[in-house]
């Protein structure tokens, strides 16, 4: 059903975690539903406590009813941080060991017992490496609306409320879609304004914003449009922060001492 491609490790590694990343979001609500069927009666006799969700459809519903729609995707973050881990060191390594024909037995044929056994030692080291990113996932996934609740609720709140830290983390966070919207544009302004010029100030490299593009994609590929990314992204988020933090500082002082 699948080709095989031979893939650079760390290339393994990030397609496979990604991949599993796009599958979580379609499939987190079933997650969530099914966390809440499986703490439901928890350690009751049947019969014995109410029962809130009485199959997957009635759970969708009651959930999306009393908790609201978005409730379906609680816990997602920790959950696509979750199958990020788990499954890209289980497929990435199982790859690596694939690409290192280490699944083949002496006569150069694939082994089942190799690939068995490759295949549960990656699982191992997957699922224990992101064991503590699933335990936060199910404390998410779990909270619910009193009159609905199964199981013990863990009341997290990562931040108090008006923290900088909240306001830090929405500000890295958007900032990955401001950098990759923005960095081929960046670097193109970055190379026009620093290209050398003639006598009357004519630029000797590039003689526009589309040649400049079209150079840097024939010559470095379409990655060379994002070079600096990672900088762009680590300096976007703290500028943002501390830009809204400043200007909340000087309105407050203009306030004070102009009453």
């Amino acid at each position: 059903m699948f080709d095989s491609y031979s893939l650079p490790g760390a290339m393994d590694f990030l397609l496979s975690g990604l991949a599993a990343c796009g599958a979580c979001v379609f499939t987190n609500p079933l997650e969530v539903v099914k966390t809440r069927m499986q703490l439901q009666g928890e350690l009751q006799a049947p019969g014995s406590y109410q029962r809130h969700y009485r199959n997957v459809f009635h759970a969708f519903f009651t959930i999306g009813q009393v908790d609201g729609l978005a409730a379906l995707q609680k816990g997602l973050a920790p959950a696509l941080v979750y199958q990020f881990l788990m499954n890209g060191i289980r497929l990435g390594t199982y790859g690596l060991a694939e690409a290192g024909g280490h699944l083949l037995d002496s006569n150069g044929n694939h082994s089942p017992g190799r690939s068995a056994a490759a295949g549960a030692l990656a699982g191992v080291m997957g699922a224990y490496i992101g064991s503590p990113i699933y335990m936060v996932k199910t404390h998410l996934q779990a909270q619910s609306a009193s009159e609905i609740a199964v199981g013990h609720q863990y009341k997290h709140q990562v931040f108090p409320p008006q923290s900088w830290k909240l306001a830090l983390v929405a500000a890295m966070v958007s900032s990955l879609a401001v950098v990759l919207a923005m960095t081929p544009f960046d670097v193109v302004s970055t190379r026009l304004y620093n290209q050398p010029t003639d006598a009357h100030g004519k630029g000797l490299m590039y003689r526009g914003l589309p040649d400049a593009v079209m150079q840097t994609i024939r010559t470095e590929g379409i990655w060379g449009m994002y070079k600096g990314m990672g900088a762009s992204y680590f300096r976007l988020g703290p500028h943002t922060i501390l830009s809204l933090f400043f200007w909340d500082q000087l309105r407050f002082l203009y306030q004070k001492y102009n009453q």
